[in-house]
């Protein structure tokens, strides 16, 4: 149901004007009371002749039973007398919580004034005396004294009005979830959905009608009124479709908005695109933010990550509503934090998803060697992943470990799941994105070529046929040996996540805290675990180096390094593809050795295109060019 407002008070006092002012701010019918009045009630007044109860009566009566019918249209605004609480109680009847009420007053002589100077109107002015004597101001509502100009008064209505604080645009999975987090927090909130056609007429109103009893809801599909129901300056979050989808709704939001207002995107927007909403935007006074949420369907009802990016502004405004609705760290402190200017917010949920991939990879990396190559059973692979995960306490292994033991039909559910792995494009942007600025991508890059060549699928007969490979002998490796090597690839995977964070930050100048921004991903988010916990400790003192530089990084990969180095090319040796973990080692051994392979490389650039390089025993900046020929 929506809301009714009902301006109350004496003749004069204003309720017409700033009645019609109010609907016209948000967005509903305007309705006058005395546009109800029987043509004897109206000849009363006319003549001086103040109304009985009984006069009323029907008038009251008539409204009363109009106004459900306005709250399940549009609500509207009434301006009305209502003068005794007995009249106001007919009014409401048994709906008085979807009523708001305001009461309008001000001196009698003040009053009388303005009716006297009043022209073509029924109302004899010497019946005001009788209104004040029977005027019952009311204990409750908000109580407006309209002493001066009529924007004034309508600025002090709108200012007190208990309107919904957040507006969220997009009512799939994470819009409705998080709508419910935050109605769960006791934030009003309004929805809107987009109507197309019958398919998805009245989604929003069905929505808010579900949660009716539990929550503060208002839904719309007219966006005119979603936008005028917000508290002022508004607060919108976007949860629909990444492109063209955001574009166009912005466009069709900007003639209702106001300087000062606030547009939030929380899904899973391509960081440029991010950046240049924001300029378009702040040319209009208009702030945005591009907001990074992590956490899935439960992560949004219960507590996600939040990596808000944008105008610090803009983040003040909505910090303790985005703080109440995210997970908490291990100090209560929420996981969310302002994360930088621009598109730097969308930036880091990318590379949360990059890391995302590849630690998805690596799992099923050893899962499938576990279970094809050393004939273990789910039911075992899963109590080895509940072992890892007492140490790393890592969301991706517990919902591995639950997975792995599914059943359907007494059958393992997991083997009727086709091998085909699908992605939204966030795996591929953080590749592209390290590509722009230099940064080496390794394992991140290789979980999403993985994704890639599963879709080969339709061939794999055909492949089994004309190359009959066949897997060697088992090989005999520790449980111990396979966690340390499963612990090795991902802390170099988490490495090179932070080290194009901490590229990018240089590049693009949004001075990142990583440490904070590992705190953030202690909890609700999709990577959470205890590393994250750790790095979060181990960034709180220096920010600018590569993780794989910090001596407990370093101290850790150095206990496990010849384990490391043995396993996956001895996985490798039996015919086990391990995308990521071969990776992982690649990049480890190409970090830690003195020297690598690329002098050649530059050798044989400045060979064939004059390229030009450098000289180990000259001073860097100085480049130079050889005739590479034998004489």
């Amino acid at each position: 149901m929506n809301k009714v407002y009902i301006l109350m008070g004496v003749s004069g006092v204003g309720k017409t004007t700033l009645g019609m002012m109010l609907a016209e701010e948000l967005s509903v019918p305007f309705y006058d009371a005395d546009n109800f009045h029987s043509d004897s009630n109206r000849e009363k007044m006319q003549n001086g002749i103040p109304l009985t109860d009984l006069d009323r009566e029907e008038w009251l009566r008539k409204m009363s039973s109009l106004i459900p019918e306005w709250q399940d249209s549009n609500g509207g605004v009434l301006a009305c007398s209502a003068l005794k609480e007995k009249y106001r109680k007919q009014l409401a009847g048994d709906i008085d919580k979807n009523l708001e009420w305001i009461f309008l007053y001000e001196d009698f002589s003040v009053i009388e004034d303005r009716i006297r100077q009043r022209k073509l109107h029924f109302f004899n002015a010497d019946l005001l005396k009788s209104q004040y004597d029977t005027l019952e101001p009311p204990d409750y509502g908000i109580h407006i004294k309209v002493e001066g100009s009529p924007e004034d008064s309508i600025k002090e209505i709108i200012q007190k009005l208990p309107r919904p604080e957040i507006g969220i645009i997009g009512l799939g999975v994470m819009g409705k979830s998080l709508a419910l987090n935050m109605a769960g927090k006791n934030f009003s909130v309004s929805v809107y959905n987009r109507r197309e056609g019958e398919i998805e007429e009245n989604i929003a109103q069905n929505f808010v009608d579900n949660y009716s009893d539990e929550y503060e809801l208002h839904g719309f599909d007219d966006l005119k009124r979603f936008v005028s129901s917000l508290k002022s300056p508004r607060k919108i979050l976007l949860m629909i479709k990444a492109g063209h989808p955001i574009d166009e709704t912005i466009e069709k939001l900007i003639p209702f908005l106001k300087s000062g207002d606030l547009v939030m995107d929380g899904g899973n927007s391509h960081f440029k695109d991010t950046a240049n909403r924001l300029e378009k935007l702040s040319e209009l006074g208009i702030h945005f933010m591009g907001v990074g949420i992590s956490g899935g369907e439960e992560g949004a009802l219960n507590g996600p990550s939040i990596m808000p990016g944008g105008t610090r502004e803009g983040y003040n405004s909505v910090k303790n509503l985005l703080g109440s609705i995210a997970a908490k760290d291990r100090y209560g402190k929420p996981c969310c934090t302002y994360i930088g200017p621009g598109s730097s917010g969308h930036y880091v949920k990318m590379v949360h998803n990059g890391i995302e991939y590849g630690e998805m990879q690596l799992i099923a990396e050893f899962y499938y060697f576990m279970r094809f190559f050393q004939d273990r059973s789910p039911e075992a692979i899963s109590k080895l992943f509940k072992q890892w995960n007492l140490k790393e306490k890592s969301f991706l292994l517990e919902i591995t470990a639950d997975i792995l033991i599914k059943k359907e039909n007494n059958k393992y559910l997991l083997d009727k799941v086709l091998d085909i792995a699908g992605q939204k494009g966030t795996g591929g942007w953080t590749t592209n994105a390290a590509l722009e600025v230099g940064v080496s991508l390794d394992t991140i890059t290789a979980s999403v070529f993985a994704r890639n060549i599963s879709a080969f699928k339709p061939h794999k007969n055909e492949v089994k046929e004309l190359y009959r490979i066949k897997s060697k002998d088992s090989l005999e490796i520790s449980d111990d040996e396979l966690y340390k090597t499963y612990r090795s690839a991902s802390v170099i995977n988490h490495s090179i996540g932070f080290e194009l964070l901490r590229i990018a930050s240089l590049e693009y100048a949004w001075n990142l805290n990583f440490s904070e921004i590992a705190r953030i991903w202690t909890n609700g988010c999709i990577i959470r675990s205890s590393f994250m916990e750790k790095l979060s400790e181990i960034y709180d003192s220096e920010k600018s180096k590569h993780l794989l530089l910090y001596p407990d990084i370093a101290e850790d990969l150095k206990k496990n390094h010849e384990i490391f180095m043995r396993i996956v090319p001895a996985m490798l040796s039996r015919g086990c593809p391990m995308q990521v973990s071969s990776s992982a080692l690649n990049y480890f051994l190409s970090f830690t050795r003195e020297n690598t392979s690329a002098n050649l490389i530059q050798a044989q650039r400045d060979y064939f295109g004059a390229h030009t390089y450098e000289r180990i025993d000259k001073a860097r900046g100085e480049y130079f060019h050889s005739n590479w020929k034998p004489e």
